[in-house]
């Protein structure tokens, strides 16, 4: 980042490179800026991921795996030949400051102060499965024979209990061996399922057609008495006034002809 804001940017007139060096050291700068504020105490500002799900110690709340902090670097210790660095950071949700450590001997990460871990950690040993010897099962194996003798007869122990289950296995696995089978016989057990849908849906298709002609069927009926009964009414009346063989043709009684009807008043001229 330094040399990105030193590169082509103005250079003063009295800056000799032979005298001077670098940039850098004529403005007496660190090229890591304000990361290197504590460098003198062995302390380097870097960004930190958090590596694991946590709890907080000040607020109780849960910090996730993966969350970002500045967080002040320095070293504590070796491992054999490898560096065991400290973190120091502040949380983010109140004052409290995280300590955690590098952990060389496990590959992990320690938590020293202001935090506790969530522990969702999954356990090989646990779940029979297999799981790499320590270091001190190793010296133990390369330097005590009797030890080892009786790792041996565990390890074989163990592999007599698992081979029958083995055994099952592949042989479960081979009758699916031929990839054509398998999948011949999965589509015919679509196919049949299909076919078995195609005909409940056919068979619920002619069932509401049926109904729908019986409805249709039931209603024609139904209009052909109700206009019979009509036509009945209608030669009664004109029978009955004399006008069957008039030619007049009634048409069907509305509302709206009964309210003119009932509004109307007829009267004889000699009253008059």
């Amino acid at each position: 980042m330094a040399e990105r804001k030193a590169v082509n940017k103005y250079y003063p007139s009295d800056f000799d490179p032979r005298k001077h060096g670098s940039i850098n050291k004529y403005r007496g700068t660190h090229p890591l800026r304000e990361r290197a504020r504590k460098l003198h105490e062995g302390i380097l500002i870097i960004r930190f991921e958090m590596p694991y799900n946590i709890w907080c110690d000040g607020c109780n709340n849960h910090i996730g795996m993966g969350v970002r902090y500045n967080a002040q670097k320095s070293k504590t210790g070796m491992y054999y030949s490898t560096p065991i660095y400290k973190f120091r950071m502040k949380c983010h949700l109140c004052d409290n400051h995280i300590e955690m450590q590098t952990d060389p001997k496990n590959l992990d990460y320690m938590i020293l102060s202001g935090a506790r871990r969530q522990e969702r950690r999954w356990n090989p040993s646990e779940n029979e499965q297999i799981v790499p010897e320590d270091k001190d099962t190793s010296k133990k194996l390369s330097s005590d024979a009797m030890f080892r003798l009786e790792h041996n007869v565990e390890h074989e122990n163990k592999a007599n209990t698992i081979a029958p289950v083995l055994e099952q296995l592949e042989q479960f696995q081979q009758r699916w061996k031929d990839d054509y089978a398998a999948n011949q016989l999965l589509r015919n057990k679509f196919r049949v399922k299909l076919m078995s849908s195609y005909l409940e849906i056919k068979s619920m298709v002619k069932l509401i057609i049926f109904f729908h002609q019986l409805s249709f069927l039931f209603d024609f009926q139904t209009k052909k008495k109700e206009t019979l009964e009509m036509e009945n009414k209608n030669n009664a009346f004109l029978r009955k006034k004399n006008l069957l063989d008039s030619g007049i043709k009634l048409i069907a009684e509305s509302e709206e002809d009964a309210k003119l009807a009932s509004l109307m008043k007829l009267e004889s001229i000699e009253c008059k």
